[in-house]
Formats: structure tokens, sequence, C-alpha cells
């Protein structure tokens, strides 16, 4: 089965990898080609989206926006009007579900069959095929590329329908990007009211109230290293989404509409290409 990788981001380029590494070759397309390098012989570097997927049997796309993900598959030179009739494009991007559904009868209109498989994970599961996908569509069609997506993740959850997959990782995004303000605001707290960060870490992340994650960026806050393993602008992005896809089907989320702004108001700050992890440096700005 020959299988094309387009988007090769900080995410893209490591599930690439990890299908390389089980013996696949690829056809890949990134819109910055050198973010191929390192990915070795077994890459194949194509020019265009189009290019990349003649001949392939399943197409993966890991794009950062909906737009970018339109674009590629839609655009000039894009892949949808170029895969072969049967194939399987799976979508692993962080859009929403109802931009997902547009997707999906895009594709059935040229008899592609269509999953939405974003994944749960940042940089290092990535990197270490742990990621957790969340597959919508047809059951058939995700039993059918169940051995790649066990290549680059260690768990794979059908949630139904298309547009399902995409709704999981809405829902679990919206958690991660609301734990990761209550923790860096827990530590500022403690800071003020005088114990030692270090001693916050150790006694914070050993509490059942503390999300397991929040323990993974006590490091990047102690050092102020913020260099992304999931870049803040994409948490802002996603909240956004999800605060969009909240009103499409009238559900009131307070504190995510207060949480995706102070991203936002982050992102202005000059840390939208930094770790999520930074909404403690711009909460201790902004004091």
């Amino acid at each position: 089965m020959n299988i094309a990788f387009i988007g090769l981001g900080i995410m893209g380029s490591r599930m690439a990898s990890n299908l390389i590494k089980s013996g696949r070759r690829l056809n890949v397309y990134n819109r910055t080609k050198s973010k191929a390098n390192g990915l070795g012989s077994n890459a194949l570097v194509k020019d265009t989206p189009a290019d990349a997927v003649k001949d392939a049997g399943v197409v993966f796309t890991m794009l950062s926006t909906p737009q970018a993900v339109k674009e590629t598959a839609l655009g000039e030179n894009g892949f949808l009007n170029a895969m072969e009739s049967g194939s399987i494009w799976v979508d692993s991007s962080t859009v929403n579900p109802s931009f997902t559904k547009l997707m999906a009868e895009e594709a059935k209109k040229r008899n592609v069959r269509f999953i939405d498989a974003p994944v749960a994970g940042s940089k290092i599961p990535a990197e270490n095929a742990q990621l957790v996908f969340f597959a919508g569509g047809d059951k058939k069609d995700v039993d059918e590329v169940m051995h790649l997506l066990e290549v680059m993740g260690k768990k794979v959850v059908y949630t139904g329908a298309n547009g399902t997959g995409a709704s999981m990782k809405m829902i679990a995004n919206t958690l991660l990007g609301q734990c990761m303000l209550a923790f860096a605001e827990a530590v500022l707290f403690g800071e003020a009211l005088g114990f030692d960060k270090n001693f916050l870490f150790e006694n914070l992340t050993s509490l059942p109230v503390t999300a397991p994650f929040c323990a993974a960026k006590t490091e990047k806050i102690d050092k102020e290293d913020f260099s992304p393993e999931f870049p803040l602008q994409w948490m802002q992005k996603d909240l956004e989404l999800a605060s969009e896809t909240a009103y499409e089907c009238n559900t009131a989320l307070p504190s995510l509409s207060n949480t995706k702004e102070l991203y936002a108001l982050a992102k202005r700050q000059g840390m939208a290409e930094m770790d999520i992890s930074a909404i403690y440096k711009f909460l201790k700005k902004s004091e």
C-alpha cells in the first residue's frame, strides 16, 4: 500500500518518521520543504499536494488550521482531486466538527473514503508513538488503516461517524487548555504566598486534583524554557474552534470563553510560538 503524508510540522514530521521506521516508504509534502529533512531516503519529497497522493491508497494530513486543510485539499494543486477512487484520506488535523463534515462530503463526491482522526498528545508522545487517535468514520475504513495508526500511537478510540473524532478532540483540548491555565495560576498563587516553586511542583503534582500532564510542564516553567511541544498559538486556535462549535450546538461554556481570551492575549504578547506552558509567563508578567 502506497502512503502519502502531508504536513510535516512538530507532530506530522514525527508521525511520518514512525511510519518510515516501521518499513514504509512515503510520499511527503510540506509547504516548507526543509521540514522533510531528517526523514531519510524512504521519504520522497513532492512538489505539490497533488503530486504526493498519486498512486497512494492512504493519505494522512496533519495541518494547522481548517483553512490550511481546505487550501491543501481543494486549492490549486490540491490533493483531493488527485486521489484515486476508493482511497482513504485520514485527517489528523485539529479542526472543528462542522468543517470536518464538510471535508467528508467533499471526499464522498470524489469517491474518497474519509476518516477524521485527530490525536491527543504533543511533541514527545508523537516522537515515541504514544499518541491517542480519536477516529470518526466508517468502522470498516478505520479497521483498514488501524495497522498504520497503531504504528504512530498507543491507542485508537473509535468514536462513530465522521465528525465525532473532531468532536472528541475539541472536548479534550478544552480540558487541556483550562487545566494548563489552572495549574499556572495555582503555582503563581503559591509563590505569592511564599512557597518555593519546586516545593509547589512536588506537592501539587502529587495531588489527585492535578491533571497528570502538568508534571511534564514543571521543568519548562522552572527553567523558563518554553520551546514548543504544543505551541500556544495552536491551543488558542483550538479553543476558538471549540467556542464556535459550542455556539453551533447552543451550549454555554463560560470558563472556556475566559480561557481562550487569556491565550489570545498571551499570543499578542509575542508568545504564539512558545509552548502552552508559557501561559505561566504571561500571567506572571500581568501581575
